[in-house]
């Protein structure tokens, strides 16, 4: 179940922030972002992003699914609450990483 909301300044400026193409996300980092949003999918029911490969995943479009997860989803099982749970540190990583490619494409 979703309810309505509206976003706060500090969520938009995230999605803003993030990058058009997919995020820089190596190793443990890529799985576990990959893992949060595949156990959301699967728990919800949601498909968002069919038929493109998580490498591939718009960094925008990523970020503001997890938001919008984040803030109207509403869990009604185990299952959906655990996923759900995972989402604000999957939104802090991602932002992270949004930061930090920032500051490399300043550099070049």
């Amino acid at each position: 179940m979703k309810k309505d909301y509206i976003p706060e300044l500090s969520e938009v400026r995230m999605v803003r922030r993030a990058p058009q193409g997919p995020f820089e996300l190596e190793g443990e980092d890529a799985r576990y972002i990959a893992a949060c949003l595949r156990n959301l999918e699967a728990a919800f029911g949601i498909e968002a992003f069919p038929g493109v490969p998580f490498t591939e995943i718009s960094g925008r479009a990523l970020i503001e699914h997890f938001i919008d997860w984040w803030r109207a989803l509403e869990p009604t099982d185990e299952r959906q609450r655990e996923s759900h749970a995972r989402l604000p540190a999957a939104i802090r990583l991602l932002d992270t990483v949004s930061s930090m490619m920032e500051e490399r494409a300043g550099r070049h």
